[in-house]
């Protein structure tokens, strides 16, 4: 028997740059810490607890996630939303709130999720614009980093994409979407004209696969690796990551979608 049966999907956005991530942990600021203590502050007591769709890094960001509030008693929702957002700090603000049944998850539930990670290349850039926008030297091959993208569309085994790490032995994944575009605010405001978008949306994702996605496609333009590394890279059983992880800053949680919701 569920002992906080009351359940309320929220969905939020934040500026990952001053957190160290999602989850909660001792002596440091994360996105679970401050919502717990901006909800508590609301309702008045810690009979509560949250649980988020996605455990976001370091400096990661998010335009739109998610998590589930489980509580004891049926939540007044009349202005919550908003007293909750006057007690978060700027770079933390909550979009919208709805009841949902016991038997939906927040993790289990995901359809997909979709990750935009943002850069540049070349000169670098104003100072201001790095909270979102990860800086790379060189001047890459945009149009081999696209036909690398399109290498990750489908179900494959990113073991080599991917910190290994005891939660899972599965490193089968889908990917529905995977494109290198321009940046929509190119050559506007602090954005640099060469400024690009690798986006990328699946069923899931491991710990830094993106980040690692994404630093196998800078590499594969500047030509330290090439279209036949990263395709014998997907078909591989060994567990030596091919690159790097890049930069969290780049990095936005963009969106994400429930079953049957």
């Amino acid at each position: 028997m569920q002992t906080r049966p009351f359940t309320y999907l929220f969905y939020l956005q934040y500026l990952g740059l001053r957190y160290s991530g999602w989850q909660k942990q001792k002596g440091v600021k994360t996105i679970q810490g401050t919502l717990e203590r901006g909800i508590r502050y609301v309702l008045g007591h810690e009979d509560f607890n949250i649980l988020g769709a996605s455990r976001t890094d370091s400096g990661v960001s998010c335009q739109k996630g998610a998590f589930e509030l489980f509580l004891r008693t049926p939540l007044e929702q009349v202005g919550f939303l908003e007293k909750v957002n006057e007690n978060l700090p700027a770079d933390i603000r909550l979009l919208s709130c709805l009841p949902v049944s016991k038997t939906f998850n927040v993790i289990q539930d995901i359809e997909w999720k979709e990750y935009h990670y943002h850069m540049a290349f070349g000169e670098k850039f104003h100072p201001f614009a790095a909270a979102n926008l990860a800086y790379f030297p060189g001047n890459p091959d945009i149009k081999i980093m696209q036909e690398g993208a399109s290498l990750f569309l489908g179900k494959h085994d990113f073991r080599k994409f991917c910190s290994i790490d005891k939660l899972t032995d599965n490193y089968q994944r889908e990917i529905f979407e995977s494109a290198i575009i321009p940046h929509p605010r190119a050559g506007t405001g602090l954005v640099p004209d060469n400024a690009l978008i690798f986006k990328v949306r699946g069923d899931g994702f491991l710990r830094y696969q993106v980040r690692m996605m994404v630093s196998a496609l800078v590499e594969l333009g500047l030509g330290n690796i090439s279209l036949s590394d990263m395709n014998q890279a997907l078909h591989s059983e060994e567990c030596r990551p091919l690159v790097r992880h890049a930069p969290a800053n780049g990095l936005i949680l963009q969106d994400l979608q429930f079953k049957n919701l």
